[in-house]
């Protein structure tokens, strides 16, 4: 087994192996988790006591995960010195390990370290951020058919304006950068401006088209849609959706069809077996998601785009607090907590663990214990109905008892049939 610095491998246990696009997973895989910041501590023991309840009673004691700690964030400066956020270890093991999960880790706004979630996903290539987006029943929503949502967003997520690539006003890099683009391009850009690039490639763009496609066609979707700013960013943006739908021709020519091809071949009637591949201008599609969510199922979008555009629809189902997400390259999985750190509640034993705990439903579907992930949704819908739940729903549902982040995930336990 291999050996870490800081990091202790379970005795027990064994690696998940790749076989292909095929994971190779045995009865007590070994599972890396980073607890995370803030309130990452109170969720991930609430995710963890629910998860491994949920694997225990689904197969009657005969799996088990073994959980392995691995570090980012404040608790890595800790255990691995001054500065050290992301240590090499950590990205060794999930390399290794192939699947993990983490809470939320700090990320300043302005100056000082860059995202360490950015940082994840760029160091181990997991250019797919997906989110799943759908209701629970009984969940306050400030909209008025929250249930008509049902949407899973593929975002990609290695490129965009994440990369990084960015000038400070005043710096001598950044007056190179605009003097180059106003004498040699004979741009026009003011003196003092912020300087950012936006990197949109058709190697990512179809990667990620293609994996939002799979998907559709795995789990029987009849649409995929696009989501670009193309009118404006007709480069970028723009190139993404012409990639898109090259990519869909393709590689998925037999079972695709346009929405000109649904109106011109088959008079607006989908055929049985084709999967309709559309696209929308990013702001137009909020509304759309407002107003017409049931034409929506898969939604594939460059990175700005999905960051925005899958905290709104979150929003529509109750927020982030019910909000899982993953991100997925070929074969490593890592998912997460979709929300922030929320410092000024960190060790209260306050907030709401859904969002850890629906990612771990979702890393369950993709180890392939299934079984086991929709008992804790079925457990959570119970749990939900009776009201049962912490602060945040608490305060918009009447009738309610709130209860504290542990117990929520003991009721949800206790509802396991």
């Amino acid at each position: 087994m291999l050996k870490y610095k800081n990091i202790s491998v379970p005795d027990k246990g064994e690696k998940i192996e790749v076989d292909g696009a095929n994971l190779i997973v045995g009865d007590s895989p070994i599972i890396p988790f980073i607890e995370g910041d803030g309130i990452g501590p109170d969720i991930w023991k609430a995710a963890q006591f629910v998860l491994d309840n949920a694997v225990k009673k689904t197969y009657n004691n005969k799996r088990k995960i073994e959980w392995m700690e691995i570090y980012a964030g404040d608790k890595a400066v800790r255990v691995y010195g001054k500065n050290q956020w992301l240590p090499n270890e950590t990205i060794d093991a999930i390399k290794n390990f192939t699947v993990a999960i983490k809470g939320p880790l700090t990320t300043p706004i302005s100056g000082g370290i860059r995202s360490l979630n950015v940082a994840l996903r760029q160091k181990l290539d997991l250019f797919a951020s997906v989110r799943p987006i759908r209701y629970f029943t009984g969940v306050p929503s400030p909209v008025k058919r929250p249930q008509d949502l049902n949407v899973i967003i593929f975002r990609e997520n290695t490129e965009d304006l994440y990369t990084g690539i960015e000038f400070k006003s005043g710096t001598k890099d950044n007056n190179k950068v605009l003097n180059f683009l106003n004498y040699e391009f004979k741009k026009n850009i003011r003196d003092g401006s912020g300087i950012g690039i936006k990197l949109i490639s058709e190697f990512g763009s179809t990667r990620l088209v293609q994996k939002a496609i799979e998907y559709a066609i795995d789990n029987d979707k009849k649409s995929v849609t696009l989501v670009h700013k193309g009118n404006i960013m007709k480069y970028t943006e723009g190139a993404f959706r012409d990639w898109g739908y090259k990519a869909a021709k393709k590689f998925f020519g037999d079972i695709t069809i346009t929405e000109d091809d649904l109106r011109d071949k088959y008079k607006g009637v989908l055929p049985i077996g084709k999967i309709l591949i559309k696209d929308r201008i990013a702001d137009n599609m909020f509304q759309q998601l407002m107003l017409r969510p049931t034409e929506y199922e898969v939604i594939a979008t460059p990175n700005l785009n999905g960051d925005y555009l899958s905290d709104a629809c979150a929003a529509q189902v109750g927020g982030l607090g019910f909000a899982p997400g993953a991100n997925l390259s070929y074969s490593i999985g890592l998912f997460e907590a979709t929300h922030g750190t929320a410092p000024k509640y960190a060790d209260k034993d306050k907030v709401n663990p859904g969002s850890l705990i629906l990612s771990g439903v979702m890393m369950l579907e993709y180890l392939g214990w299934k079984e086991a992930a929709k008992e804790i949704e079925k457990a959570i819908k119970r749990t939900i109905k009776a009201k049962t739940v912490t602060y945040d729903f608490a305060r918009q549902m009447s009738g309610s008892k709130e209860v504290k982040c542990s117990v929520f995930a003991k009721e949800i336990v206790k509802n396991m049939k």
